[in-house]
């Protein structure tokens, strides 16, 4: 494996590009580790940031390792939505110390910047980082270095701190014209989106992590797709399009109902947690999956019951039932997960911005 002098993590955004191309410009070899789970990161746009950053990036998954910090309850807490910031923030830091040997590097970088961030970079959260996750000395913040104590690559003379920056605060100005100096053309967000941050997705994310004993991987990201609705422990995600329809095939598996209107153009939707449905629920699913098929709801208006196809582990019901979306099936509230998160939340504790 080639060796390298440091580790940068690399999440897609404006400063982790800049932090990277600071320290390439001082002839150090950098590895960019883009970490990725169902909640943020693209590992598919890996290979377009190689050839137009001209960066060195390997995808790395947390996926699980994320799930499992979720299920224990960040120690940190969560933020304005389902964003426990401080407690990822440390997660992939121990991830990155753990992979700095195989890659021989001898620092770790990143792009945070003191005071960007409310709540996640303050001068307080930033030390809380460095010794939760084991890196004091380590981790390197080369945008905001000249406030910061000085660490073993500097010391060293690894890594010149005089070439690096002491930006602070919110605005973008300097990161822009520090990416015009580098001649960066296509500029990317400032960050590099976390969908925990959003309310929407916190609605669709945390009834899973609260009314699942033991959520998975494959739990959040069907979460992620479709419309969701849940009735007691019976949850029904129905597909908005055609492609939710195909990515629900990346999902599925064993004990998944799969609803599909017969004979009519219509939604895919997938029933989870098959133990907890009785024959009335998978009934209620139907006619609530029929109601989003227009063709399927103007038959039944003319008198004839809508068939719909309920397959469970290869064996498929058709059941006959009229399109309705007055089913004990609900969506999940913002409101409600707010209401939930506020009252975890500790006295003057928030791990996210």
């Amino acid at each position: 494996m080639e060796q390298y002098d440091g580790i940068a993590l690399f999440s897609g955004g404006l400063d982790s590009l800049l932090t990277a191309r600071l320290l390439m410009e001082q002839g150090l070899a950098i590895k960019c580790l883009h970490f990725h789970s169902p909640f943020f990161g693209s590992p598919g746009r890996v290979e377009h940031w190689r050839k137009v950053y001209g960066l060195d990036i390997d995808a790395v998954d947390v996926g699980p390792a994320y799930v499992e910090m979720l299920k224990a309850g960040p120690a940190h807490g969560f933020g304005s939505a389902m964003n426990p910031c401080v407690d990822c923030k440390i997660l992939m830091m121990r991830r990155t110390k753990e992979l700095m040997q195989g890659y021989g590097a001898s620092f770790i970088a990143s792009g945070e910047v003191l005071g960007q961030r409310p709540m996640s970079q303050r001068r307080d959260t930033l030390n809380i980082i460095l010794r939760d996750a084991g890196v004091r000395g380590l981790l390197l913040r080369p945008l905001c270095a000249q406030l910061l104590d000085p660490t073993q690559a500097e010391l060293s003379g690894l890594v010149d701190r005089s070439r690096l920056l002491g930006f602070n605060g919110r605005g973008r100005k300097d990161q822009l014209d520090l990416a015009r100096r580098f001649g960066i053309s296509e500029i990317p967000t400032p960050g590099g989106g976390c969908k925990l941050t959003e309310k929407e997705n916190t609605r669709r994310f945390w009834p899973v992590l609260r009314r699942i004993g033991d959520p998975s991987v494959e739990d959040f990201r069907l979460a992620d797709i479709g419309r969701q609705f849940w009735h007691g422990g019976c949850w029904l995600s129905i597909g908005r399009h055609q492609q939710d329809n195909e990515a629900y095939a990346g999902v599925l598996r064993p004990g998944d109902l799969l609803f599909k209107v017969a004979g009519f153009p219509g939604p895919l939707a997938v029933g989870r947690l098959g133990r907890d449905w009785s024959g009335e629920d998978v009934r209620d699913a139907a006619a609530l999956v029929a109601s989003y098929s227009p063709k399927a709801c103007r038959s039944a208006q003319e008198g004839t019951p809508v068939p719909v196809n309920a397959t469970l582990e290869g064996r498929t019901v058709r059941i006959e039932v009229v399109p309705s979306r007055e089913t004990p099936f609900r969506e999940p509230a913002w409101e409600d997960a707010r209401d939930e998160l506020y009252a975890l939340r500790k006295p003057g504790k928030s791990g996210g911005d």
